[in-house]
């Protein structure tokens, strides 16, 4: 499963100077990390109502892991470290 993690971590970093007009991952890195931290945010508050809701809570759970991975990778925080 952390194979999983790595893989997608791989990807970000690998988009971090993509084109990004191309790549969403790509525009959210260079948005900088106030934009990563809103975007993180916005998906939190998602997760948050679908686990009220108890709809949706997979998609969304995603959504933030992606987010606070991309916003981990553009403050210069090392997945690894985390780990």
């Amino acid at each position: 499963m952390s194979d999983n993690l790595i893989n997608l971590v791989k990807i970000i970093r690998d988009r971090k100077n993509g084109d990004k007009d191309k790549s969403y991952t790509s525009l959210l890195l260079s948005g900088g990390l106030s934009k990563c931290m809103d975007k993180m945010e916005e998906e939190f508050g998602e997760l948050k109502e679908a686990l009220n809701d108890n709809s949706n809570i997979v998609h969304e759970a995603a959504d933030t892991i992606y987010h606070l991975l991309v916003t981990l990778e553009v403050a210069d925080i090392k997945f690894e470290d985390v780990l």
